[in-house]
């Protein structure tokens, strides 16, 4: 989308994670913009941020002017663009200063949102945070607790606007690796329904029991002849079945709020659904601009976009 940038009011927000970047050029809340590409942090050396931001927004900055640039996730990392330290819990998701990144052409001025930390059980997140606050300028006084699923999935206890606890679980990243370089890369493809509830029913009722039953689906598929699409399903239902097991302590008794891309979110939240937990689905890209409309209070006063 695309359409002549304002001169007043401008602010590109950014979502740079470990594999890619995505941008908005935005008038207020309004997006005017929008592009995305591989440049991740994962593939960058510190020099090579602001030349990726460029390629990508460099047709969008007015003349004559400082362009605000809002960014969350691992572009504050130790290795991206500027390390923006973490915020410990309990406390707001955007809890700390923004993290200015050293930028040489005069058109930008980047702002890094910092990420939280939970010192014991050890635990952190880059991103997220960005999401919740999001969710919470939508749902001002919300209690309760938002899973956040994807390559590794978050479970957060929220009350009275702030991050009490989360946990974080390995759970997206360890399928993909089972799926594509395990052993199991010879009997998992396509998705067959039924095969996800089974194995989250199983992997829910003896989570101790995982590694076996992970092999049993290799096993299966070479005596009994399981089912590809069956065998993949079942695969991500005794991960994610397992995952809720273990997370129990932040669902029992709880309201859930699930922010994820619509696959992963509609899967966790059949999964809970079978438990007779409430939940709600909301869109994490929907999200994570909210959570840096809202981060530009956080903003020096005089870079902080207006819309005359």
């Amino acid at each position: 989308m695309s359409e002549p940038a304002p001169t007043q009011g401008f602010w590109i927000a950014a979502d740079w994670g470990t594999s890619h970047l995505r941008v908005w050029g935005l008038s207020g809340d309004r997006v005017i913009h929008a592009a995305q590409s591989d440049q991740g942090m994962g593939v960058l050396e510190r020099d090579g941020f602001e030349p990726a931001l460029l390629a990508m927004v460099r047709d969008w900055l007015p003349e004559g002017q400082v362009t605000p640039v809002l960014a969350c996730g691992m572009v504050g990392s130790r290795q991206g663009w500027v390390e923006a330290p973490y915020s410990a819990v309990p406390c707001a998701p955007l809890g700390g200063p923004l993290a200015q990144a050293p930028c040489r052409d005069l058109r930008l001025s980047v702002h890094v949102v910092p990420g939280l930390k939970q010192p014991r059980p050890a635990d952190v997140m880059r991103g997220e945070e960005t999401q919740i606050a999001g969710y919470l300028a939508a749902h001002p006084g919300w209690d309760g607790v938002i899973c956040l699923p994807g390559t590794h999935s978050k479970w957060a206890h929220l009350s009275a606007g702030e991050v009490v606890s989360f946990q974080t679980f390995l759970t997206g990243e360890m399928f993909a690796l089972l799926s594509e370089t395990s052993v199991l890369r010879h009997s998992v493809s396509g998705w067959e329904a039924a095969g996800f509830a089974e194995g989250v029913a199983l992997g829910m009722e003896r989570p101790e029991r995982l590694m076996a039953r992970l092999f049993a689906i290799r096993a299966e598929s070479l005596l009994h002849g399981l089912e590809a699409g069956a065998a993949r399903a079942r695969l991500s239902g005794l991960l994610i079945g397992a995952e809720l097991a273990a997370a129990k302590p932040y669902w029992l008794g709880q309201r859930v709020a699930i922010i994820g891309a619509e696959g992963v979110a509609r899967a966790y939240a059949d999964a809970l659904k079978t438990l007779s937990v409430p939940v709600t689905l909301h869109d994490a890209t929907e999200m994570t601009l909210a959570g840096l409309t809202r981060a530009r209070a956080l903003l020096p006063e005089a870079e902080r976009p207006c819309v005359n």
